[in-house]
């Protein structure tokens, strides 16, 4: 079966997004597929889109149900720094690590997450849920590195968007480490519903592991379950398609 592809330019973000979508060869549910939405679909789509295929053919064994895979993926002249812009949330000012310096412009643009979840709250999932039978109290958001501060950021301001929150290899260093004080106001708000939360990094990520551990101590220490996995010999690089797989089977759940 071939794989749809849609291209929307959104009225939010002023950007056209390319849009690949996975739909299972199988008998649709009574309430239909659960929805996993990929970021960076450019390059990630075909992990989540491949480990679905394949082993939803057995859940007994591999725990993969059928479900609808939609990467959303910038255009890849333009995607690292749309990524820096629609990943990163709102913020008076930019702090960045001395490590950082001269990688980026001087005029980098930032902190567009409002525009970019809107685009696909508003745009993107009213598309998929017409053209596709998905279950609209099933959708997982799955994210790598600055990808995985927006899934985040996304749990902290709008947590009734998605059931399901995967963060991989989050980018806690962005803007002063911003990314731990939305942690602790969100849970020291005491949320009453407890979404299911994926956060993932590569052993050898260097500090990245340290603020992993950091970030998921928080959440520990306010009793909000999170499921946290270090991928041994795994690098910031190739830690997606390590973990996809293990991503998949708790979204599955």
């Amino acid at each position: 079966m071939p794989m749809p592809q849609l291209s929307i330019q959104s009225i939010h973000t002023k950007t056209d997004y390319d849009i690949e979508v996975y739909i299972p060869d199988t008998e649709v549910p009574e309430n239909g597929f659960p929805v996993h939405y990929i970021l960076d679909g450019l390059t990630h789509f075909g992990f989540a889109r491949d480990i679905v295929k394949g082993q939803s053919f057995s859940f007994e064994k591999t725990g993969v149900r059928p479900a609808v895979v939609v990467g959303i993926g910038h255009k890849a002249a333009e995607m690292g720094l749309k990524r820096m812009k629609e990943f990163t949330g709102p913020a008076d000012h930019l702090e960045l690590p001395e490590r950082t310096l001269g990688k980026f412009p001087d005029d980098l643009e930032y902190g567009h997450a409002d525009k970019f979840l809107t685009f696909i709250q508003e745009e993107l999932k009213p598309i998929i849920e017409e053209k596709y039978p998905v279950h609209t109290n099933e959708q997982s958001i799955i994210g790598h590195s600055l990808g995985g501060y927006f899934t985040l950021w996304c749990l902290f301001h709008h947590q009734d968007y998605f059931q399901k929150y995967i963060s991989i290899s989050p980018s806690v260093w962005w803007n002063g480490k911003e990314l731990l004080q939305m942690t602790k106001e969100f849970l020291e708000q005491s949320p009453t519903e407890q979404k299911e939360v994926f956060i993932s990094v590569g052993e050898k990520e260097d500090f990245m592991v340290d603020d992993s551990k950091e970030l998921v101590s928080l959440f520990s220490n306010h009793h909000y379950t999170v499921d946290y996995y270090i991928a041994p010999e795994e690098n910031h690089g190739s830690v997606v398609p390590t973990v996809m797989s293990r991503v998949i089977r708790f979204i599955s759940k």
